[in-house]
């Protein structure tokens, strides 16, 4: 085992020369707004639900509220980025979601009104969301077509070292503290990502040099090779989002997981994806539709087979067919973004796709909601119905690369 890691981390280091210093910084950035974001937000609904009294749907309802606002605020900002720049969205959304956790963490210590809670997690998940699009613009602007995949791969493996750390100590915690301090946890994180930017990260794009209004959004929404691949990305991030709710909720309520027990299996799903996310990304860069028809076909496995867990080792492996499903769709999926966004529209690009992304995960949990709660008396229905979406994107995805005239037999883009 060890040669073999080392072996990983030497491959690793010796790719440096194929990567810019700032993918690195972005790298840390991940890691710490991963670790940030697992260790509070994926424990908010059973805060919810188990605290607050709060049923499946309605905080199914509460996160796809969360989402729509977020996803606005995506699009909004992947826009704001080709007119200013990469840098100073970064830190204006990394400060002011600092503050909103800050916020949720003393709500939360004083019991505050259960809507007023509700309402600071839409803003602070539309502010925390702000960055995404921006970040991967800047990856994009600083990385060769070439190396796309392979860079959104090592991207994803510090995002995973912190999804590895946050779920493990944020289980851990809540058997010490109480949910309030989660949040400030998460707040300290965001000032430690304002600082690492202000100091170390460099701007990569100065800004484009047509105007950009709101109108080039429309614009964007033109490109329709670009828009049916959101639309099916959508349908299997609805099914990824699943993790961040209703997993939680089946796994803990219904299924009798403890809270540590559940936090270790988010940690499985960052550990394969440190161990195997950077040389799988290398092994399906030039494999598109093999790696999008693949990975969503492991994901609905995954999910499928979560109807018929009854024992904690039968929920780590069914996590380990959602994480192989991750690490093979996931870095595939940003790349073709990258490649089909042309160098002055990456950002709103990136924020359509965010917006993709985000209604995914907002639909997504609602869906659970509503089959836990309606379905929860045959487990195997109610994952079967969840994981049918990502059966019928494997499908769409083949038919895209073919039929939208996207050439090669690999779906080269």
């Amino acid at each position: 085992m060890w040669i073999d890691v080392r072996a990983y981390l030497i491959s690793l280091w010796q790719s440096n020369k194929n990567f810019d210093r700032r993918i690195w910084v972005i790298t840390v950035i991940s890691i710490i707004n991963a670790a940030g974001f697992s260790i509070s937000l994926p424990f908010l609904s059973l805060y919810l639900y188990q605290t607050r009294g709060f049923d499946m749907t309605s905080v199914g309802v509460v996160i796809l509220v969360s989402g729509l606002a977020s996803a606005a605020s995506q699009v909004f900002s992947g826009l704001l980025s080709d007119r200013l720049g990469r840098r100073p969205l970064l830190l204006g959304t990394t400060l002011v979601s600092s503050f909103l956790y800050g916020g949720m963490a003393i709500l939360i210590s004083i019991n505050a009104s259960i809507w007023s809670i509700v309402v600071l997690f839409v803003a602070a998940r539309s502010v925390l969301t702000m960055g995404r699009p921006v970040i991967q613009a800047m990856v994009t602007d600083i990385s060769s077509r070439e190396n796309l995949t392979e860079t959104y791969g090592l991207l994803r493996v510090g995002q995973n070292l912190g999804w590895a750390a946050g779920p493990a100590v944020g289980g851990y915690l809540l058997t010490l503290v109480s949910y309030a301090w989660l949040f400030w946890f998460a707040a300290l994180a965001g000032v430690a990502v304002f600082v690492l930017i202000l100091i170390t990260l460099k701007e990569s794009f100065r800004g484009a040099e047509e105007p950009v209004t709101l109108r080039s959004i429309y614009t964007t929404t033109r490109d329709r090779n670009f828009m049916i691949f959101a639309v099916i990305c959508m349908l299997v991030f609805m099914v990824s989002g699943q993790m961040i709710s209703t997993l939680s909720v089946y796994l803990v309520d219904k299924v009798g997981f403890s809270t540590a027990q559940y936090g270790l299996v988010l940690t499985l799903n960052g550990i394969i994806v440190i161990l195997l996310q950077y040389p799988i990304a290398r092994l399906v860069s030039h494999r598109v539709i093999g790696s999008l028809v693949l990975g969503s076909l492991l994901y609905g496995i995954g999910y499928l087979a979560m109807g018929w867990v009854d024992a904690f080792q039968w929920g780590m492996l069914s996590m380990a067919i959602i994480t192989a499903g991750e690490i093979t769709y996931t870095p595939t999926a940003q790349a073709v973004v990258g490649k089909l966004a042309p160098q002055d529209w990456r950002g709103r690009y990136m924020g359509l796709f965010a917006l993709s992304e985000t209604l995914g995960y907002s639909f997504g949990p609602l869906l659970g909601g509503i089959v836990l709660d309606s379905l929860s008396g045959n487990r195997p229905l109610m994952w079967a119905v969840i994981a049918s979406l990502a059966f019928v994107a494997m499908f769409l995805f083949y038919f895209w690369c073919r039929v939208t005239g996207v050439k090669g037999s690999k779906c080269d883009v």
